[in-house]
């Protein structure tokens, strides 16, 4: 266990911070999934800036990588425009 006052505050913080990590990429992942499953091209449409918009938060946060949210982006763009 830690002994020093710094070293406790430092294991509560990361606690913390793991525990808003986790929340915010789950919620990320749930919304993915969501999105793909949509089969309604005006309901995806209308989804489509709202997902880009999610992921450019979770890769300015560095919850995910740039070029992650940008292939995210990339293939979410793909399955609204292959919807019938």
């Amino acid at each position: 266990m830690a002994n020093h006052k710094s070293a406790i505050k430092r294991i509560k913080q990361s606690a913390k911070r793991r525990l808003h990590n986790r929340y915010y990429g789950k919620t990320m992942r749930n919304a993915v999934r969501k999105f793909r499953a949509t089969t309604n091209k005006d309901e995806a449409v209308a989804m489509l800036p709202g997902m880009q918009k999610l992921l450019d938060k979770m890769a300015k946060k560095n919850l995910i990588h740039r070029n992650k949210a940008a292939n995210l982006k990339s293939k979410l763009a793909l399955h609204v425009n292959k919807l019938a």
